[in-house]
């Protein structure tokens, strides 16, 4: 039997055992992480799934995975044999697991409907969506057996899966180190101080920072709790006078001295640290916060019930954080790092493509692992670096056209010497992060190939190019990198650009470019990558990817206007290109970026590396 199929079969026995009509599974952690630490993969766990977003719904007749576009052609290859659906996400006849759940698994002649929850790794934002889809048909929620009417309750089972999962993994425990003004910008007294204005301004006295990445920004702190995310698990709680910050202390072995370190810095300022465990307690018995403000997209039902069911409850305001638009918002500091953290990568990049055809036209056989490994270790070389941003997807052939492709440890595919190789990677450095795309031809290519690789590239340019008035949002430009696949009837079912942090998640937020509608202008000082691509199943995969600063671009009777200035410093292949495909401005825009790739970087490469850069550079 297959072993998921039997671990659904072992859930769908404690439902029966415990009462429950369904089960939700999510792919997060207690703080909302899009990657969680293995303790929290238990969608992988249940399902084999092995995509970076996906929710898993258990009825007692049914099992679904419900995820989105980039990850169908994944879970077409996982699920076999489970027992589970798939749900498209991301479609124009998507049902979201709210209304599957209200609608479809359980009409309104089941008189009473029990739905469990990990509510650790489920946000209090999600309940209220899955209470909302009931509601609206009909239903109410029931506090007792005796109620006769339809009814739902959703029921909170933290670590549900713990009684099944005989080896989970504990919660990580990493070292943790802190940056100080001069690499950040500011300082965590400055952040604590703009915190405390807020809380001011909206008659509150305390906030309880749930999300990694904003309680990293805050303390000007890092960690490796999660892969490729330079974060610390644990919450802070800031109110007027007192800060906490509830973090694990590695109770099963002495601090490291980088912890030791750090923690004896962050005392200095003022800053308790408390067991991460204690949070709970903390928040259900505090008695000098008049008004605590929390953020419902990141705050975990189950603490939610602990803080509505203690001394603050009735005294939450709920509403969103500022720290993530802050933190999108790079200061000179945090922009000057950046751009060093995109020259050095870029180095290593052409240091890396150069390598790879070498080894191609030498005839040496080279898998995508090879390709991967040999990367990450030009990258070990510059100083300051701390790992990559992401696990390196190298992928030739038919396995780019999965867009989150996941390289094979053992046993890749061999790089062949034709068609295009796309590789998608990234590095974290002390002054910043990188996410870079290049798709590359290793020898002949189809027409196809060329046509797909030649539309990418002239959305990825047009978008580059934009011009747009200020409180321009980044879906109402969304469009500019589409339009030339449109034209030509193809498309791409991810977003065309996400945040990136400062030395710390390389997605984030709020800004992003996408179709999806969210009202949050593109502001001076983000930046967002650009990545249009296609993905063609069984053939190919093409996307181009670089990363752009917003910045100003002069005032006149018309207003105040913004464009991008491109940060990524790494050449883009002109062999595959359909010249009549592109416009003289893109033309104009292609060469300029190759030629400015070639006189910032050839300086400091190997001879032999500058003059065939200088050969890859050359004027189309």
């Amino acid at each position: 039997m297959n072993k998921y199929f039997a671990r659904v079969e072992a859930i769908r026995e404690m439902m029966s055992s415990r009462g429950w009509d369904a089960v939700i599974i999510t792919g997060s952690d207690p703080h909302n992480s899009e990657y969680p630490s293995p303790r929290w993969k238990q969608v992988e766990w249940v399902s084999g799934f092995s995509g970076e977003a996906g929710d898993i719904v258990i009825t007692m007749d049914h099992a679904g995975l419900w995820t989105d576009t980039r990850y169908f052609i994944q879970a077409g290859k996982d699920l076999p044999g489970t027992g589970i659906e798939l749900h498209k996400m991301r479609v124009p006849e998507q049902v979201p697991i709210p209304q599957w759940l209200a609608t479809e698994a359980f009409p309104s002649e089941k008189s009473r409907v029990i739905v469990a929850v990990d509510g650790l790794s489920q946000t209090i934002e999600s309940i209220n969506e899955i209470a909302a889809a009931f509601r609206s048909e009909g239903r109410t929620d029931f506090s007792d057996d005796s109620q006769e009417e339809p009814s739902f309750r959703i029921v909170d089972a933290p670590d549900m899966l713990d009684s099944l999962w005989d080896d989970r993994p504990m919660i990580p425990v990493s070292p943790i180190i802190t940056l100080g003004a001069d690499i950040c910008g500011q300082s965590r007294e400055e952040r604590i101080t703009m915190l405390r204005k807020f809380l001011v301004r909206n008659a509150c006295d305390a906030i309880l920072l749930t999300s990694l990445d904003e309680i990293a920004w805050v303390l000007n702190a890092r960690g490796s709790d999660i892969a490729y995310n330079p974060v610390v698990i644990s919450y802070l709680l800031i109110t007027l006078d007192n800060v906490q910050w509830f973090v694990r202390k590695n109770a099963f072995s002495p601090l490291d001295e980088d912890t030791k370190e750090s923690f004896q810095e962050i005392r200095g300022d003022g800053i308790d640290i408390e067991e991460y465990d204690e949070v709970g307690f903390t928040l259900a018995s505090i008695e000098d916060v008049s008004k605590l403000y929390v953020d419902p997209s990141s705050l975990n039902y189950n603490l939610y019930l602990t803080i509505e069911g203690g001394s603050l409850s009735g005294n939450v305001i709920y509403g969103p954080s500022p720290v993530p638009l802050w933190k999108s918002v790079k200061n000179p500091t945090e922009i000057a790092g950046m751009k060093e953290a995109h020259l050095e990568d870029g180095l290593a990049m052409e240091r890396f493509l150069y390598w790879l055809e070498r080894q191609m036209d030498l005839g040496y056989p080279v898998s995508e692992r090879d390709a991967a490994v040999m990367l990450g270790s030009l990258r070990e070389s510059i100083s300051g670096y701390r790992g990559d941003s992401f696990e390196t997807i190298s992928a030739y052939g038919k396995g780019a056209a999965l867009p989150h492709y996941m390289t094979p440890k053992d046993d890749a595919p061999l790089l062949e010497r034709h068609g295009l190789y796309l590789c998608d990677s990234g590095g974290q450095y002390l002054f910043g992060t990188t996410d870079i795309t290049r798709t590359v031809p290793l020898g002949p290519c189809t027409a196809l190939e060329k046509e797909d690789y030649t539309l990418v590239l002239k959305g990825m340019i047009d978008l580059a190019m934009a011009v747009f008035p200020a409180g321009t949002a980044g879906c109402q430009i969304d469009v500019l990198a589409r339009s030339p696949l449109w034209q030509h009837k193809r498309n791409f079912g991810h977003g065309t650009g996400h945040g990136v942090g400062f030395y710390l998640c390389v997605h984030e937020g709020p800004q992003d470019i996408r179709q999806n509608f969210r009202n949050q202008p593109l502001l001076p000082g983000m930046i967002t990558s650009d990545e249009p691509g296609i993905y063609r199943e069984g053939m190919h995969g093409v996307r181009h990817e670089n990363l752009l600063l917003t910045v100003e671009a002069g005032n006149n009777g018309f207003g105040k206007w913004y464009a991008f200035e491109t940060l990524t410093l790494c050449h883009i292949d002109t062999a595959p290109v359909v010249k009549e495909l592109l416009d003289r401005k893109e033309l104009e825009w292609l060469n300029e970026y190759n030629a400015n790739v070639y006189r910032v970087l050839a300086p400091r490469l190997p001879d032999p590396v500058a003059e065939w850069l200088k050969e890859k550079t050359g004027p189309v």
